[in-house]
């Protein structure tokens, strides 16, 4: 199975910073975010990952590839700690622009070729997780005993209408329908679509039918959602874990103090300034 990593967008909730650094390469205290990402599909046995990027986000290409002069100057140090920090991952990379923001739907679309007639797991990088299974292992599962694509899930979020919120089938597992930022009090249930899927190869089809009838605007892969859920190829799983929202400012501080309280040495720094840890 192969992964794909949705990179392409602005990041304007980030500006300025974002004019000339992507928002996957922000760091949660010294480890960009889409290394959490990556890390998730390796863990996964997932070794062969397409990032779908924009022109101005030459940097993830740099910083997955090797930096053959700084590993001469920390070998000539001594320094084999620094030198395992800076190692690229243990996976095949690829690339792809989008060079025109037309929405995921048909940044999903420029895949096709990568992903080929397997299934494959998309995530949006503005969502991290820290889990015992790596998500995309917990939505493989859920594939192999159904055979379907699978949308990972929340359930009851902090302000569940700012999501996709999903019908559920009364066999209590496939998905009828998703309504993107209900109004409050109009929810479906209050299961909320996050940004991890695993999607069959005939998601594609459903991406390309649903195109033929969007008029202008962005084009969003919730359309390909709800015409799989009509055919009855679509299920959820309720992810296990934490999950940190890393696609605004406030979410991504949370996260960074999340991550320090992991660590003894930055605990200690929280503790120190007076931070509680618990």
């Amino acid at each position: 199975m192969k992964g794909v990593i949705v990179a392409a967008g602005y990041g304007t909730r980030f500006l300025p910073v974002t004019k000339t650094i992507p928002k996957e390469m922000l760091p949660i205290i010294n480890k960009p975010a889409i290394d959490f990402v990556i890390d998730e599909f390796i863990s996964s046995g997932i070794n062969q990952i397409l990032i779908i990027t924009s022109r101005r986000k030459k940097s993830l290409e740099d910083y997955l590839d090797r930096e053959v002069e700084l590993e001469n100057a920390l070998k000539k140090e001594g320094n084999e700690e620094k030198l395992k920090t800076i190692t690229p991952p243990q996976a095949e990379f690829f690339f792809i622009r989008q060079k025109t923001m037309k929405g995921t739907g048909h940044a999903i679309l420029l895949a096709e070729t990568f992903t080929g007639k397997d299934p494959f797991i998309v995530a949006y990088p503005d969502d991290i997780f820290f889990t015992q299974t790596p998500v995309p292992r917990q939505l493989i599962k859920v594939y192999q005993d159904t055979g379907c694509s699978v949308l990972g899930t929340l359930y009851n979020p902090p302000d569940l209408h700012r999501f996709g919120v999903i019908s559920i089938a009364e066999n209590g597992i496939n998905v009828k329908d998703i309504v993107e930022k209900p109004e409050p009090g109009t929810e479906l249930s209050k299961e909320a679509s996050t940004g991890r899927y695993l999607f069959t190869p005939d998601f594609y089809d459903y991406l390309r039918e649903g195109l033929k009838f969007h008029k202008k605007g962005e084009y969003y892969h919730t359309e390909g959602l709800k015409l799989m859920a009509k055919k009855s190829r679509l299920v959820y799983k309720r992810l296990e874990g934490e999950r940190l929202d890393i696609g605004e400012p406030t979410g991504y501080l949370k996260a960074i103090i999340t991550y320090a309280k992991m660590n003894p040495v930055y605990r200690k720094t929280l503790k120190e300034i007076g931070f509680d840890i618990r």
